[in-house]
């Protein structure tokens, strides 16, 4: 008869290898599992690692930008302010230097987009808020919009709208929208006739209507 001390050690060390059997079986079948294409076509994969047919996701290079890295409208290096149409783009110049002298800077929110980040948030408004038509209020198409085109600008704080609002017209920067005060486009006859009236918002205007 074997020693009850040296029996208790021997049912130790099988639990211990039958666990450790169970531990690789599981992190095998975890990895198969993770190769398994979902029905949308993506692979599960860790965390961290590249999903192949994510969602697409906008970067720099498409106009994105960070909620804590809004640039200056003289930020070259930001594809969102240089891709803006030229004259645009001097017109934004002339105000905010013009603006800091009253202590207002203007910080670009949106400007420039690519056809698919426009798509993109035209997609996440249409989901925010339940129809194709509320959407439509606020976010044009990719072949409508003049973010695409870069002849639009969403501008902030506060501080520098109110001061578009009231000196704007004398470089030729209006607010198209009455539902978007942030939003700026280039309207020249404005320096010398004011700005033209805004539309109520983008479905409004006839040109989202092509």
């Amino acid at each position: 008869m074997k020693h009850p001390t040296a029996s208790r050690r021997a049912r130790h060390r099988r639990a211990l290898a039958l666990v450790g059997t169970l531990a690789v079986a599981a992190a095998a079948t975890v990895a198969v599992l993770q190769a398994i294409p979902a029905a949308n076509g993506t692979v599960t994969v860790p965390s961290g690692a590249p999903v192949v047919g994510a969602a697409y996701q906008p970067t720099a290079a498409d106009g994105f930008i960070p909620e804590n890295e809004r640039p200056t409208v003289f930020d070259d290096s930001s594809p969102a302010v240089a891709n803006l149409n030229p004259d645009l783009l001097d017109a934004l110049r002339a105000a905010a230097e013009r603006a800091e002298r009253d202590g207002v800077e203007f910080r670009v929110n949106s400007g420039w987009r690519a056809p698919a980040y426009q798509q993109r948030l035209l997609d996440d408004a249409t989901a925010e808020y339940g129809s194709e038509e509320e959407a439509a209020r606020w976010v044009a198409t990719p072949t409508t919009s003049a973010h695409v085109t870069g002849d639009a600008v969403d501008l902030g704080p506060d501080t520098a709208l109110d001061w578009l609002a009231q000196h704007g017209d004398r470089f030729g920067l209006c607010q198209i929208y009455a539902n978007e005060r942030w939003h700026y486009e280039l309207r020249p006859d404005a320096e010398v006739h004011g700005c033209p009236q805004m539309y109520a918002d983008p479905t409004d205007d006839p040109r989202m209507q092509s």
